[in-house]
């Protein structure tokens, strides 16, 4: 008994002895989460966490409050800031029964807002088959208390590609969704004729969400797995880009203006790489519109002449476009726009083999000019893409880490 004391005491004075050590040395113990613990946690839908989620989607309502979309274990969830990411509401779970929800890479729910704070939100859910699945929509009437059941928006309910939605709501209400979408090339194939690429189609609706119109095709022949880049123009009508399978097999971004909410424009090619490839690089665009009514939009090619990122801005609807300026290093993609005034800016990731970086360029006249760029962020551990949103007062970097969701204005960067 007294060895067995003997020994205990001297195992604590060696712990003792070791903790002031290390307290001494500034050493820091770090706590460590074992996987079984973090998934055990992320499992638990009673208790949400947002940084249980890979994938983070924000957007401003009309007077200025923050919404978050995302999703964990098969359920989207939302919440808000009133004060851009200082607190944050409850989350609350929209769709009630769960569902594969597909959030990663160019894949995430959506979140917009009408100038009544109607919520509505669109996601791609996974179907059996590899690459195929439909476009849900739900909706919210009460401000995000409550949220209605969700529904299918595709009207072609065959087990094929519905996917990489894309949301944006007019200044009357009105809710665009455009998505990706394989059913022409389907019954190409079956009668053995030769279809390139997938085709973008939309739906809309002019009463909240109630229904919408029947699906109708956009533009044949787009990319089979690149986020499309969609706005509302000023004169209250979608804008849509997408990267497009041009004749030859060139895979360059295109854009179409809508000329009223039934009819899509022409459409008109936006990138002049000439890249030509048998295969979706995963690379998709963004665009903004100014208040001016300017189309600012950005994108990435990898062309062997002309590789890396691009962006270039339009002054006339998109009929004509200024010379597409290159930037970014060799490791950069996947940038993002935003436009509050004169001011536009870009925000982009590279990957230096040890650490991702978001960067930034700024300008200060509507685009003809750019400061040198800056790093803004960085992490050794793994992190989406990173975003910009127009605020009231501003733009503002959303991006979701491994360490957490980070929302800063950009003049604090």
């Amino acid at each position: 008994m007294k060895v067995r004391c003997l020994l205990l005491i001297f195992i604590v004075l060696m712990q003792a002895c070791a903790e002031n050590h290390s307290a001494q040395s500034g050493a820091v113990k770090a706590i460590v989460v074992s996987p079984n613990t973090e998934q055990k946690a992320c499992a638990d839908t009673s208790k949400p966490d947002r940084d249980c989620s890979k994938t983070v989607s924000a957007t401003f309502s009309r007077q200025g409050k923050l919404w978050l979309a995302w999703v964990q274990n098969e359920h989207v969830f939302v919440q808000s800031s009133p004060d851009k990411g200082m607190t944050y509401s409850a989350p609350v779970m929209v769709n009630l029964k769960p569902e594969p929800v597909i959030a990663h890479d160019e894949y995430r729910p959506k979140i917009q807002l009408d100038n009544q704070d109607n919520i509505y939100l669109t996601w791609t859910r996974s179907l059996e088959k590899r690459h195929t699945g439909h476009i849900r929509f739900s909706r919210s009437l009460d401000g995000g208390m409550t949220f209605s059941e969700p529904v299918t928006v595709n009207d072609n309910l065959e087990e094929i590609s519905h996917r990489f939605d894309s949301l944006v709501v007019g200044d009357n209400g009105e809710i665009f969704v455009a998505w990706l979408d394989a059913r022409d090339k389907v019954k190409a194939t079956a009668t053995g004729e030769e279809y390139l690429g997938t085709a973008l189609y939309y739906a809309w609706s002019d009463n909240r969400g109630d229904s919408f119109n029947a699906n109708k095709l956009a533009a044949a022949h787009t990319c089979e797995c690149c986020r499309l880049g969609t706005a509302i123009d000023n004169d209250n009508l979608p804008i849509v880009v997408w990267r497009h399978v041009f004749p030859g097999g060139i895979r360059d971004h295109a854009l179409q203006k809508f000329t009223d909410w039934n009819q899509p424009g022409e459409v008109r090619r936006l990138g002049n790489e000439n890249w030509k490839i048998d295969a979706c690089p995963h690379h998709g665009p963004a665009l903004a519109v100014g208040e001016d009514g300017s189309y600012h939009a950005t994108w990435f090619s990898a062309e062997e002449s002309k590789s890396g990122l691009f962006y270039a801005h339009s002054k006339d609807r998109g009929l004509s476009f200024s010379p597409a300026m290159h930037f970014g290093g060799k490791s950069a993609k996947h940038p993002h726009v935003a436009v509050k005034g004169q001011q536009v800016a870009i925000a982009w990731q590279e990957f230096d083999g040890s650490n991702t970086s978001i960067n930034l360029l700024l300008s200060f006249d509507g685009g003809n000019h750019w400061s040198a760029p800056k790093q803004i962020g960085q992490t050794a551990e793994t992190a989406d893409y990173a975003f910009l949103l127009a605020g009231n007062d501003g733009i503002y970097l959303s991006w979701q880490t491994h360490q957490g969701f980070r929302f800063k204005a950009i003049s604090q960067l």
